[in-house]
């Protein structure tokens, strides 16, 4: 595996630590907490991939409940507007790359460079329990797509409108937190273009030429739970892709129309904050 899909794979557990992370109830946390583990994670080169990787890497640990800047359950964002129903946030995500030599449907095409997105979310309670042990929420993120290493070039467009559902101590047992989430997939032209095309040069007898269009991309089904213990923090996600009746469904660099990915991980609490804020959710 190269040093930059090592970066990546990191990146997207960081990405488990802070989107699972975080105390439900109502009380005063410290205003930052660091921790350092262990997780595998397993998922394909790219949705629709039949091809996957599983790495064991390094675990970071990262909560911080700021006025604007968070990095919590609910993923690592800057908060422009907050009220009891109503968030506008910056969020932002990213993507592995993935070495077109190793993967046998895209062999002999440019590399796949790791991708990092930004934009706009806006999220909305839709209902919350009176003891604040359950929340539903819709968010719509708009996010602009960027591939980097060796210079940054412009991928498009990203959505992903979701329903969010979260639940403390699902089964009776203290501490626990399970998040749902399901929803679309959308990009434009450019985005799918980056992952789904196939230029002329590149066509072989078993991969024809291919221009993919904007629109639906699929959908996404993701559960993660996490506890926070007095020293330590464990957590997991399953996450399932289902690409049918995607615009891009026919590209030929689309292998399997459903996919998984899953991931777990421990990190052990080695510093927080003395100053503590009120957490409400």
């Amino acid at each position: 595996m190269s040093s930059s899909a090592r970066r990546f794979s990191r990146l997207l557990l960081t990405a488990l630590g802070v989107a699972t992370a975080g105390a439900a109830a109502a009380a005063e946390r410290p205003l930052w907490e660091l921790g350092l583990g262990v997780g595998a994670v397993s998922f394909p080169d790219y949705r629709g991939a039949d091809e996957r990787s599983t790495y064991v890497l390094p675990a970071p640990y990262v909560v911080y409940r700021g006025e604007f800047l968070k990095a919590d359950r609910d993923g690592v964002r800057g908060v422009f507007f907050e009220s009891d129903r109503v968030e506008l946030n910056f969020s932002a995500a990213a993507s592995v790359p993935v070495d077109s030599d190793g993967n046998k449907a895209r062999r002999g095409m440019p590399d796949l460079k790791p991708t990092v997105e930004f934009g706009p979310s806006l999220d909305l309670t839709l209902w919350r329990a009176p003891d604040r042990s359950a929340k539903l929420d819709f968010r719509l993120p708009v996010r602009a797509a960027y591939a980097v290493i060796g210079g940054v070039k412009r991928v498009g467009l990203v959505s992903t409108p979701t329903l969010n559902l979260d639940l403390r101590d699902p089964l009776g047992q203290h501490g626990w937190n399970l998040g749902l989430l399901a929803g679309p997939v959308f990009g434009d032209a450019r985005q799918h273009r980056y992952f789904y095309d196939v230029a002329p040069e590149h066509a072989t007898p078993g991969r024809e030429t291919y221009r993919a269009k904007g629109g639906y991309g699929g959908s996404q089904f993701l559960a993660a739970l996490s506890k926070r213990y007095d020293n330590y923090w464990v957590g997991a996600f399953v996450r399932y892709d289902n690409l049918r009746g995607a615009v891009f469904d026919d590209s030929p660099l689309v292998k399997r129309d459903q996919s998984w990915a899953a991931g777990f991980a421990i990190a052990w609490i080695i510093g927080e904050s003395a100053t503590r804020v009120q957490v409400n959710d």
